[in-house]
């Protein structure tokens, strides 16, 4: 059966400079098998299938695959699937806000011009790591235990910690041995020097077969919790993330009262059919 198909950018507005996601929509009738196969078909980091809710207040339901298996929630699939809808001539039931339903539950996605941001899940761990954890982070980032200014947990669901480095350009700087950073999953930052146009760099580096992520939302949500919550970063600012693999990601953060919004530009690269 035909289906209508995107494949797009996350967090730029410049097509091949984001995170790529691949967008079917109308997946209903297809099977968990199925839906599996075509995500390690595409071999991106995540695939989603677009259907219609079954909670009340949802506007639309979303499944989110990676090839080695479905996930509750991301962050750079929620927008991207988002937009996918939207330009699908989805009609959200508020003019400002698309409500998406997930594995973790409703997400919130606010709608500002042309740009999406979700609501950032809460932590669900935090406090700093502990000294064994943190040398094998500085052998494993090639770094003096001297060099990391600061560090933490900042847990979200997959399982992040994040070491703060003195600066954007030691982040970029940094060249992972992967076999010493084995399951660890870690976040980079670093404040940017004077006159860039984004406050912090950031990396995500995924230990287990040697993935660095070219833009994180889960993982820039978590860091501007404990950022801005440790008075670190200001209440709003722009994340530069990508540079290390040739990409100019654009995380746009915001909080708002009590409600922290991770926002991004999405760009289509692909529209069309595809038979599923």
């Amino acid at each position: 059966m035909k289906r209508r198909f995107h494949q797009l950018d996350v967090f730029s507005r410049q097509p091949l400079k984001g995170n790529p996601l691949a967008v079917v929509h109308g997946a209903e009738g297809l099977d968990e098998a199925t839906m599996a196969a075509f995500a390690r078909w595409t071999n991106l980091s995540e695939t989603t299938f677009l259907l219609p809710p079954t909670e009340p207040g949802a506007d639309y339901r979303v499944r989110i695959f990676t090839p080695f298996g479905e996930l509750p929630f991301a962050g750079h699939p929620t927008l991207g699937s988002c937009w996918a809808w939207l330009a699908a001539d989805g009609q959200p039931r508020h003019a400002d806000e698309v409500v998406q339903q997930c594995g973790v539950g409703l997400v919130r996605i606010r709608r500002s011009g042309t740009r999406l941001a979700f609501g950032a899940p809460p932590l669900r761990r935090t406090g700093p790591l502990d000294a064994p954890l943190l040398d094998r982070i500085a052998r494993a980032i090639g770094v003096a235990a001297t060099d990391i200014v600061d560090h933490q947990w900042v847990d979200n669901g997959p399982g992040w910690c994040a070491v703060r480095l003195g600066s954007g350009a030691a982040v970029r700087a940094v060249q992972p041995d992967w076999e010493a950073l084995g399951e660890i999953k870690l976040g980079l930052v670093g404040a940017q020097a004077a006159g860039e146009d984004t406050a912090f760099e950031v990396r995500a580096l995924l230990g287990p077969g040697g993935f660095e992520d070219p833009v994180t939302g889960s993982l820039n949500a978590s860091l501007a919790q404990w950022l801005i919550g440790a008075g670190l970063a200001p209440p709003r600012y722009v994340a530069a993330q990508g540079q290390a693999l040739g990409r100019a990601g654009r995380v746009h953060v915001q909080q708002d009262g009590d409600a922290l919004w991770i926002g991004g530009d999405v760009v289509a690269c692909i529209a069309g059919e595809v038979d599923l």
